[in-house]
């Protein structure tokens, strides 16, 4: 780092990715710095100046003693190790050293005391709440939200009738048939654990999911004009019921309130939907699978005069972007309920919902909005 960049960071403040200290002799305090910087977007710790941005400054010696406090921080003093980079700058109220912290790759980090830190603006905060530290844990990989368990559930919310035509399907025998009974099949079939269901379980064959997990729902609603602002609607809809009801009733919302062509079909033809069939089965099944299941938010469908708005909540996992999603690559966030999803939506997985929806019709502009935490697909219509 040049010495003038150096001066312009310190000239702007502290912020969620600069702060500042004027020494540390605790390794703790490092790490926890260091924990904080690699669960958010990494970031630069100056030591040697002060929280008001002025020079404190740094002899040789203090350089020496920090190097190895950082060292031993990184390495002794954090879960994961974080391999930081030192860089010392003379400056002429004394030396500055630049610790620069890279955005972790295997979040979350913890230090030695079991803590999790985040930046929170220019601070930094513990991780204490449960849903926090489950999305934290999910982009790592570590848990999915669909094999959480739904509390108070049981083979008594099953809908028989649903798991039986499912089971025959799946396996290519009648559920009648097998030995085991329901509850041991559905523990055998990840859809169950100690006799409870799961989420992946409940929503794909509860009677009524929603009774227990009531946000994991779609809310449709229709505009006339082209403004979320409007009082008036068209159509309005909260869409419960097992997941293959949610994504039939949504289609059918959404096919409902966009206008149809004849083309070239016959008079009594109730004509082509402007917007292919297959673009709102791929983007719809999309939302409802990898959706973010951490989140108690529901799906929203909103159908403008120029749009069609599709808004799922979590932002894309990991390091997946729109580019690379375009190219067809994918992350499952949710395994379990993407590995049954095919027998019971129109979807396919491996990633190539996105490049058969854009194929069918390039208007689509797709929005992943990380400080928001959703994701948007907007379909764009010939404006009425």
């Amino acid at each position: 780092m040049e010495t003038q960049e150096l001066l312009s960071i310190i000239a702007n403040g502290e912020d969620s990715r600069h702060q500042f200290k004027a020494d540390f002799t605790n390794a703790n305090a490092v790490a926890a710095e260091m924990v904080a910087f690699s669960n958010s977007k990494g970031g630069i710790l100056l030591i040697g100046v002060n929280d008001d941005g002025s020079i404190s400054g740094l002899d040789t010696g203090d350089m020496a003693r920090l190097n190895q406090l950082i060292s031993n921080a990184a390495s002794q003093g954090v879960r994961n190790p974080i391999n930081p980079t030192t860089e010392n700058i003379a400056l002429p109220n004394g030396m500055v050293m630049v610790v620069t912290i890279a955005q972790g790759i295997r979040p979350p980090y913890f230090d030695n005391q079991g803590y999790i830190w985040v930046k929170s603006g220019a601070d930094k905060r513990k991780v204490t709440a449960p849903e926090e530290l489950q999305r934290m844990l999910q982009d790592a990989a570590l848990t999915h939200a669909d094999e959480l368990i739904v509390s108070g559930t049981s083979v008594a919310d099953v809908d028989q009738e649903a798991f039986d035509s499912f089971f025959e399907k799946f396996v290519g025998e009648p559920l009648d048939a097998q030995e085991l009974s329901l509850g041991q099949l559905m523990e055998n079939m990840n859809l169950m654990k100690a006799g409870q269901l799961n989420y992946c379980g409940a929503l794909l064959f509860a009677k009524r999911p929603q009774l227990r997990l009531p946000m994991f729902m779609v809310k449709a609603v229709a505009f006339p004009g082209q403004d979320i602002a409007d009082t008036a609607y068209i159509d309005s809809q909260d869409i419960n019921g097992k997941l293959s009801d949610v994504f039939q009733k949504t289609l059918s919302f959404v096919l409902g309130n966009i206008r149809h062509q004849q083309n070239e079909q016959g008079i009594n033809s109730i004509g082509e939907p402007e917007i292919p069939r297959i673009v709102l089965e791929e983007l719809i099944a999309n939302a409802l699978i990898h959706r973010n299941y951490f989140i108690s938010a529901p799906v929203k469908v909103l159908v403008f005069s120029d749009r069609v708005e599709i808004i799922s909540p979590g932002h894309l996992p990991n390091n997946l972007t729109v580019e690379n999603i375009k190219l067809g690559n994918s992350n499952v966030r949710n395994p379990i309920l993407a590995s049954f999803a095919p027998r019971v939506l129109p979807y396919r997985g491996l990633g190539s919902g996105v490049l058969r929806a854009i194929k069918a019709y390039p208007d689509i502009e797709f929005i992943d909005d990380r400080d928001g935490n959703i994701f948007k697909a907007v379909i764009r219509r010939e404006a009425s």
